[in-house]
């Protein structure tokens, strides 16, 4: 089967031309700039490919409750150029073929369990940390969706005593994603993540927001593993600094010998599919 897929994001739409089993033929990279700017090049792609399907993995909120009549709109979204675009109807107007639609990390975290670190659980965690905060959850080979879909990415957290930061999302100020997305480093800082690889307090600060975030997933969700991937995630030495802080903030109360000092590597964890978690699962969405 010959399928489309789309990894609608932030910073870059990722598309490609692909197969049921992941297997990638084609790919492009085009900037998230307006509809208007972005789309155009987006159909251009797939002219006359032969695809059956397309499967779209989105930055949100987006609609994804097919009798709404909405489905697969984007909702308000702090991209405010794309709030209200009927996303799903204009890629299956302009391709003539059904379309499918989820979050992009619910989308990535379906591919880690098929393909990557998530193949030997139940149920996985699957949090970017880039443009955005979001993160999507598989639970016995399902993602997580239901009023609407998670966005955990909003959750509140609690301040960095050396943080004075005022946050940057549009809706909530200091949520997560105003306190640690890759916008908010740079801004609190005045230079990009990649530009402050050495500054111990940039990233003390930024790990402490992950963890705070992590331990209420844990509390609520109560993953089998967490997966954590993203532009701002490439800073590797991140994931020991979260896992220590994770440890520390749960205080024993969670009982697994996985949520240990000594265990916790193999618990929070890199994509094991890199930077192809969100393309491959949207071709298991198209294929589904």
């Amino acid at each position: 089967m010959k399928l489309g897929a789309i990894e609608a994001g932030g910073t870059k739409f990722v598309c490609a031309i692909g197969d049921e089993k992941g297997e990638v033929f084609e790919k492009t990279v085009i900037p998230t700039e307006t509809p208007e700017i972005t789309m155009p090049k987006v159909y251009e792609f797939f002219d006359n490919t032969g695809i059956e399907k397309v499967g779209i993995g989105s930055f949100g909120p987006i609609d994804l409750n097919e009798g709404t009549g909405t489905y697969g709109t984007i909702q308000k979204t702090p991209k405010t150029d794309w709030i209200a675009f009927p996303l799903a109807d204009e890629v299956s107007k302009h391709t003539g073929v059904p379309v499918v639609v989820d979050t992009d990390v619910n989308v990535a975290a379906l591919s880690e369990s098929r393909w990557g670190n998530a193949t030997d659980v139940n149920s996985c965690l699957y949090i970017t940390v880039g443009t955005g905060i979001g993160a999507g959850a598989i639970v016995n080979g399902e993602t997580l969706k239901g009023l609407s879909h998670p966005e955990m990415g909003h959750i509140a957290v609690r301040r960095h005593e050396k943080d004075t930061f005022a946050g940057t999302c549009p809706y909530h100020g200091d949520c997560l994603e105003g306190m640690a997305a890759g916008p908010a480093i740079e801004q609190r800082w005045g230079k990009p993540g990649k530009d402050l690889a050495d500054d111990e307090l940039v990233w003390e600060i930024e790990s402490y927001y992950l963890a705070q975030a992590i331990v209420n997933y844990i509390y609520i969700l109560s993953p089998d593993r967490v997966i954590m991937g993203g532009g701002v995630m490439q800073q590797y030495h991140l994931f020991d600094l979260i896992r220590s802080h994770v440890v520390d903030m749960l205080n024993g109360y969670v009982s697994s010998p996985l949520l240990t000092p000594d265990r916790i590597d193999n618990y929070i964890v890199p994509p094991g599919l890199t930077n192809e978690a969100g393309i491959k699962g949207s071709l298991i969405l198209a294929a589904k």
